[in-house]
């Protein structure tokens, strides 16, 4: 009989912003703003599968699914299989203030989240299942790489999918660099906003996003000078504009008095890049009533077991 650790165990996973304007499904970053998990095993499940009691706290909590169809618990139960042991029942915690559905990574944090914990609930997990295998099967529950890759390792990270293998690079950022977020109060499915992308581009707005794509990876290692020139997108979040109209207005407004501003993720949260709490401090000052803002340092720290 497998056996699982005593007690609960806990998890934190940072948000994530992906794309920072020109990396589309290939950069992303991990902020300072977590959400916490803890889940405790029930003993072993029944013919019918496992009994999973689920609370929420926080975002999310009117409306997240209470069973076996959390996104938590899927990731768990994928994790299980993985190991090889069966799902226990299980009571689920969750402890969330990231924002669903806002393009800060709050599915992310969950599959994450999810198979870090079924990782730390079996005793040699971690041996059995290393970074590399969680986060391809991370990747494999999103679909893309670019907000479970940093939720999962933590800082800035570069990453990918080519020959059947999952890639992720972690990349420096200088300390002096920090993010602001803003936060519109209703969401937008990413299935929207990416159902609004065309299927080919000009090759001309492919080559620039490729150029301000690299310079970002050098305007976060360092160059902070070169922010608002590398986080210009050319690819995708125009077409994005429909969906979230106001999103892009205050992208718009931010970068003609050069703050570096992108959509985040998916959007319709709005992502600026500054390098100083004055920087900061005006950004926040252009929130709009019923907005969320925050200004967030990057988490170098990725998924973390909290004992």
């Amino acid at each position: 009989m497998t056996t699982y650790v005593d007690g609960p165990v806990r998890v934190s996973v940072p948000a994530t912003s992906a794309n920072l304007g020109p990396g589309f499904d290939s950069l992303g970053l991990a902020l300072a703003h977590r959400d916490r998990l803890e889940a405790v095993a029930l003993g072993p499940a029944g013919p019918g599968g496992p009994s999973v009691e689920v609370q929420v706290e926080g975002e999310g909590a009117a409306t997240l699914p209470r069973g076996r169809d959390h996104l938590v618990v899927q990731a768990m139960e994928a994790a299980f299989a993985a190991l090889g042991v069966p799902a226990p029942n299980l009571r689920l915690t969750c402890h969330n203030v990231i924002p669903q559905a806002r393009g800060m990574g709050s599915s992310s944090a969950a599959i994450v989240g999810g198979l870090g914990l079924a990782r730390a609930m079996v005793p040699d997990g971690a041996d059995r299942l290393d970074d590399d295998a969680l986060l391809a099967m991370a990747a494999r529950i999103e679909g893309h790489p670019d907000n479970v890759a940093p939720a999962l390792l933590g800082g800035f990270v570069v990453s990918g999918h080519d020959d059947g293998v999952w890639w992720a690079v972690p990349a420096p950022v200088d300390p002096r660099v920090s993010a602001v977020v803003l936060v519109p109060p209703d969401p937008v499915p990413t299935e929207l906003a990416r159902g609004l992308l065309p299927t080919t581009v000009p090759l001309a707005e492919a080559a620039a996003d490729a150029g301000r794509t690299a310079l970002l990876v050098a305007a976060l290692g360092g160059s902070v000078e070169q922010l608002w020139r590398a986080t210009r997108d050319h690819l995708h979040q125009e077409h994005r504009r429909p969906a979230m109209p106001a999103t892009l207005e205050m992208v718009d407004r931010l970068r003609a008095r050069g703050v570096a501003a992108a959509v985040s993720g998916a959007g319709p949260t709005v992502i600026a890049l500054v390098s100083g709490g004055a920087d900061a401090a005006s950004v926040l000052a252009d929130a709009p009533d019923g907005w969320g803002s925050w200004a967030l340092d990057v988490d170098p720290r990725g998924l973390v077991v909290e004992v």
